[in-house]
């Protein structure tokens, strides 16, 4: 019978302190260069309340790290064709440094014709085919956010991508997908799987780090986690449920973020991060 362990928590909140104190810093610093503050535009289809907050939150964000908010909210009648025309209009507006792109956009919507839409030196969210391509590629762009705030994450805990195998159990375009890239990148063995994966513990636990980003409560088993892995739970479920089940994963991983308070953090830091780095290169700096 193996031991009881008790995983050290990787404390995502903590560190999304220390990044966005770092990127106010920056800001600051270029606002003081260029006489311009950098400026994140958030756009908003309908009312959605999870939405709606969320919005809020990344603009109270922004304020503490410099960052000048331009918000467009839009009915929930907004045509394809409309957003396009927004998003357009704010990426070719020299004073809008990144945009924001809130999803889900409503099913009459074609998200990936909007996303399309977002000049690439301004998508500091890392939707868009240029950005992915980049990611896949290892050429300069901006990352998606979320599974940026991953690889931070694990960068700061000092965890060994290097010929470890990573089972990334999701495939989103913003998400599981790039976040494999990432860490093919860094010379991880990566296996993608899903919710229809055949036999999807036994991949689980062959994994030195699992990233759990499908969008299933407690999915992934803590008796499918090897001893000692580093878990990242992307997953938000209603009820502060993560894509784990932190309880017994817990009593495994050597690593594990917790949900809230691990990843959620990380992914808006990173975006105002990318928010300031796209200014100073939109400026020159």
């Amino acid at each position: 019978m193996l031991p009881t362990r008790t995983a050290q928590l990787m404390d995502g909140a903590g560190l999304a302190r220390r990044v966005v104190e770092e990127t106010a810093t920056r800001a600051a610093e270029l606002t003081r260069s260029t006489g311009v503050t950098p400026c994140l535009a958030t756009v908003l289809v309908g009312e959605d309340p999870a939405s709606v907050t969320y919005v809020r939150m990344k603009q109270a964000r922004s304020a503490k790290a410099g960052i000048l908010s331009r918000h467009v909210g839009l009915p929930a009648t907004t045509t394809t064709a409309e957003l396009v025309e927004t998003i357009t209009a704010l990426s070719n507006d020299p004073t809008v440094h990144g945009i924001l792109l809130q999803h889900p956009v409503g099913p009459h919507i074609d998200e990936r014709a909007a996303f399309e839409a977002i000049a690439p030196g301004k998508d500091v969210d890392g939707v868009t085919m240029h950005s992915f391509a980049a990611m896949s590629f290892g050429l300069p762009g901006f990352v998606s956010c979320t599974p940026g705030g991953i690889m931070r994450l694990l960068e700061e805990y000092d965890v060994e991508l290097a010929g470890k195998h990573a089972v990334v159990v999701g495939r989103s375009a913003i998400l599981g997908k790039p976040a494999g890239m990432l860490l093919l990148a860094k010379d991880a063995t990566v296996t993608y799987c899903h919710s229809r994966t055949a036999n999807l513990s036994a991949l689980v636990k062959e994994a030195d780090i699992v990233v759990a980003a499908v969008g299933r409560p407690r999915l992934i088993r803590g008796e499918d986690i090897k001893p000692g892995a580093v878990v990242i739970d992307a997953g938000y479920n209603p009820g502060n449920v993560g894509d784990v089940d932190f309880d017994t994963a817990r009593t495994r991983a050597g690593l594990i973020t917790p949900v809230p308070g691990g990843v959620g953090p990380m992914t808006i830091a990173v975006l105002l991060a990318q928010t300031v780095e796209a200014a100073a290169r939109q400026l020159g700096t």
